[in-house]
């Protein structure tokens, strides 16, 4: 085997994970939820309005307004997302912010330390990466569920690579 064949095996990822935060409500259900609750606004503001209550039918549309606006930054810190992966030369963490900017860390996988925070009743309520004097959280914005299975499938990796000397 040429020391090139040797070189591109170790760079070959044991592990990739793209961790994105769970949103329960899809585009379409938004959307539904946006028309019936625009829908009821609308027709009780107008009520309000015709009636000589107009102060209240306004409240109505700002309620409608502030309800856009918290779903849409939702929907925004929802395009967060991070990259895992673990080869036998390099550990890589690349985070993505909702605007698209990147940053990436990286780690020598033999010195590389996987920190979990746990609690009792809770789980896991943190997850770091650190060595060689950098540090970085992983997976801050994951469900228990998915933070207890990417820290078993992490720490797994971890293991696989440090054994392959």
């Amino acid at each position: 085997m040429t020391e090139s064949n040797a070189d591109s095996r170790n760079e070959q990822p044991v592990f990739a994970a793209e961790l994105l935060p769970y949103r329960s409500l899809g585009r379409k259900g938004f959307k539904v939820l946006l028309c019936i609750s625009g829908a009821i606004c609308f027709m009780y503001g107008m009520f309000f309005i015709v009636t000589g209550a107009w102060p209240i039918g306004f409240f109505f549309g700002l309620d409608f307004l502030l309800l856009y606006g918290a779903f849409w930054l939702n929907y925004r810190s929802g395009r967060v997302r991070e990259e895992v992966t673990v080869s036998r030369t390099d550990v890589s963490v690349r985070k993505f912010s909702p605007s698209g900017r990147m940053i990436e860390h990286h780690f020598n996988p033999f010195w590389t330390r996987f920190l979990v925070r746990r609690h009792q009743e809770i789980g896991i309520l943190s997850m770091h990466i650190f060595g060689e004097g950098q540090r970085t959280d992983v997976g801050s914005f994951l469900n228990p569920d998915d933070r207890e299975s990417f820290a078993k499938a992490f720490k797994c990796a971890l293991a696989t690579v440090k054994q392959r000397i």
